[in-house]
């Protein structure tokens, strides 16, 4: 080498070389830890048949209100727009 300090480089590369080797085994070890503590949290519990059919009563009921309309507890049925809901003037028309 030409300099006469190529040996604080050498310790300066390995140095660095070190520290990203240590960085990349704590993210690996992070890793494994964090699938290993999910593996041992508890199972959600299993959804039964009257869960599902509440809940597609709700989704149900969200259709049948209309596109800007919601239901709220305690407000009744508000707009999403803020408007006062037009309802059509020939129901035909309404149902193509």
């Amino acid at each position: 080498m030409a300099g006469e300090n190529w040996t604080f480089w050498f310790n300066m590369t390995n140095f660095a070389l070190g520290m990203i080797t240590v960085l990349a085994l704590a993210v690996v070890f992070g890793a494994v830890g964090w699938d290993l503590l999910v593996r041992k949290a508890p199972k959600p519990r299993a959804v039964n048949a009257a869960d599902l059919e509440r809940v597609g009563a709700e989704i149900d009921s969200w259709f049948k209100a209309g596109p800007h309309s919601l239901t709220v507890p305690g407000l009744g049925l508000t707009m999403a727009d803020g408007g006062e809901k037009i309802e059509p003037e020939n129901k035909e028309e309404s149902r193509k």
